[in-house]
């Protein structure tokens, strides 16, 4: 099964849990995820399944859009509403106004420090497996770019916000150093990603209607079509010939006129079959060549 398919994650599931429950459901062992997500968080998981998880070298870094609830009052170790609390719990009296001047310091380029429980790598070992065993990560600070960062409401110590920020960046530690800022301490209460990139929430599915789709033999009606797929390459359609020398690893020659350095090569209007490199004019050599 060769595809891709943006699931709207439940709460309580690691990334790769998503992923073993749809190569269960599927019987497709090669499946993978374009950028993880919490176990806390919901939303957007786009995934790769078949000969397509190749494309994945394609997708680049891209923002990410939330939805979520800050949670004033007390930090914790992992900086969301998984972990143990750090600070005494203290009543919270900010207003809204006090709340959105503070989060005005979270815009635009910013040096942030992950959490010491994150899938960051030191030394080729991730942060929390150092941190759950006793002992302190040593992070280092990155630079990060917050477009937005709306604080919506507040309803006494719970503040809904609307967040796009650069791949890379936490909102875990926005939440955590927003919360030292005001001086009440806080943690990231809720999380959902309603959009990674050129995917959104609109198109995703449910996991559990994913796993009904696939034991229908139908999980293929709600995958995106594949010249959707990577729109900022052009697509184009090869002959039998053509595509004879693709398959062979041979340059062709193709009627594409864009000058794009890549493009999407299909047999006819579905079967997409590589990605080819431009060599001069309409000259093409696959780099990764797909059926």
């Amino acid at each position: 099964m060769n595809g891709l398919l943006i699931i709207d994650k439940p709460s309580g599931m690691t990334s790769h849990d998503v992923v073993a429950r749809l190569r269960r459901a599927t019987g497709e062992k090669s499946i993978g995820h374009l950028g993880t997500l919490d176990p806390m968080a919901t939303g957007v998981l786009p995934l790769l399944l078949g000969k397509f998880t190749r494309l994945a070298q394609f997708y680049g870094s891209h923002e990410k859009t939330y939805t979520g609830t800050i949670r004033f009052g007390f930090s914790t170790d992992t900086y969301d509403a998984e972990g143990a609390p750090t600070s005494d719990c203290v009543r919270s009296s900010l207003t809204l106004e006090q709340v959105r001047a503070a989060a005005v310091k979270f815009s635009g380029d910013i040096d942030q420090l992950p959490p010491p429980v994150s899938a960051k790598k030191i030394g080729g070992k991730p942060a929390y497996k150092i941190a759950r065993s006793g002992g302190t990560p040593q992070l280092k600070p990155a630079r990060i770019r917050v477009d937005e960062f709306a604080i919506e409401s507040l309803d006494a110590e719970l503040a809904a916000f609307f967040m796009r920020i650069s791949s890379g960046g936490y909102v875990r530690s926005i939440a955590h150093e927003l919360g030292s800022a005001v001086g009440t301490g806080a943690h990231l209460a809720t999380l959902r990603r309603i959009g990674s990139g050129p995917f959104s929430i609109d198109r995703a599915i449910p996991l559990t209607e994913a796993e009904s789709l696939a034991r229908e033999n139908r999980l293929q009606e709600r995958m995106p079509h594949p010249r959707t797929l990577l729109p900022e390459l052009p697509s184009v359609t090869a002959d039998d010939q053509a595509l004879a020398r693709l398959r062979n690893g041979m340059q062709v020659n193709l009627p594409d006129f864009t000058q794009a350095p890549l493009v999407k090569i299909f047999e006819g209007q579905r079967e997409l079959v590589a990605v080819g490199k431009r060599i001069a004019g309409t000259l093409f050599q696959p780099t990764i060549v797909l059926l």
